[in-house]
């Protein structure tokens, strides 16, 4: 859906660091993570690269966090509200229904802290940037299993020789002593 409102696709998008993106940061190197297979897919049909927070980072961390904050506070309080004073409880059809409404007339009109720029404003320069829209993604669901992971081998660099004796060695002392 957000694809579709932006009009295009970026090169790369930054997540949180939850397992239905990230199951493993650097499990092939530094900066090499394991992904989600199913996210994995996602983006490689889209064309885009996936961008994970380093934890406990503010300055990448605080982005997302942040706008699920002003989301929170800004739409679906307010409109969780309004419906339950009418005696309504907000589904998943009326949130999808409203939040359009709210990014028009609310979200994207707003000067923005940061960037002291009207969101829309900046979007429509932005969007020659962005990579055309594709086929809608039809993701098979047993792709977002895990499937065999390659085996992890050490770096090069890593000594061939391991730091810990075997274990007879220590029995061998405990026997001396």
């Amino acid at each position: 859906m957000h694809l579709i409102i932006f009009g295009g696709i970026p090169s790369q998008a930054l997540y949180d660091n939850m397992k239905t993106v990230i199951l493993a940061r650097d499990a092939y190197g530094l900066g090499k993570h394991r992904f989600n297979s199913g996210m994995l897919d996602f983006a490689k049909h889209h064309g885009f690269q996936l961008k994970v927070c380093r934890p406990y980072r503010a300055k990448t961390k605080g982005k997302v966090e942040r706008f699920n904050r002003y989301l929170r506070y800004s739409f679906y309080n307010p409109l969780a509200s309004r419906l339950k004073s009418a005696g309504l409880t907000l589904d998943v059809q009326t949130a999808n229904m409203e939040v359009l409404k709210w990014l028009k007339e609310t979200a994207n009109q707003r000067v923005h802290g940061t960037t002291k720029e009207v969101p829309l404003e900046r979007l429509e320069r932005e969007r020659s940037t962005l990579q055309p829209l594709g086929l809608p993604y039809r993701g098979d669901v047993s792709l977002a299993r895990c499937v065999k992971e390659p085996e992890i081998k050490a770096p090069e660099w890593a000594p061939h020789n391991p730091l810990q004796h075997p274990l007879s060695v220590y029995d061998r002392i405990l026997e001396a002593a």
